[in-house]
C-alpha cells in the first residue's frame, strides 16, 4: 500500500522505485503522449491538405473533409500498431496449449 505525503507524491519505500525512476516513467509517458498527438494531428493536416489539393483540382469539395477522415484512420492504426502491441509479443512462445473438447 503506497501513502501519499503532504506535498501530495507517493511514498515510493514500499515498492523500492526511487523518485528519479518514477519521475522518468512519467517522463516517458508524457512524452509518448505527445509523440500519439502529433501523429493524430500531422495524419489529419497531411492528409486533409491532400484532399483539399486534388478537390481543388477536380472540383469536388467533399475531398477535403474526407482526407482529413481517412488521415486520422491512418494515424490510429499506426499508433495502435507502434503503441498497442506488448513487447513481449515479440518473442516466440515455448508453450502452446490446446483445449480439446471431451
Amino acid at each position: 500500500m503506497s501513502h501519499v505525503s503532504v506535498r501530495g507524491g507517493r511514498d515510493t519505500r514500499e515498492t523500492g522505485d526511487t523518485p528519479s525512476e518514477e519521475a522518468a516513467g512519467r517522463a516517458q509517458g508524457l512524452n509518448i503522449g505527445w509523440t500519439v498527438f502529433s501523429y493524430l494531428l500531422s495524419g489529419m493536416a497531411a492528409y486533409g491538405a491532400i484532399g483539399w489539393l486534388i478537390g481543388r483540382a477536380v472540383h469536388v469539395e467533399m475531398l477535403f473533409p474526407i482526407g482529413m477522415l481517412v488521415g486520422i484512420a491512418i494515424s490510429l492504426g499506426f499508433i495502435i500498431w507502434r503503441y498497442g502491441r506488448s513487447p513481449d509479443r515479440s518473442q516466440p512462445q515455448t508453450e502452446t496449449k490446446t483445449w480439446r473438447r471431451a
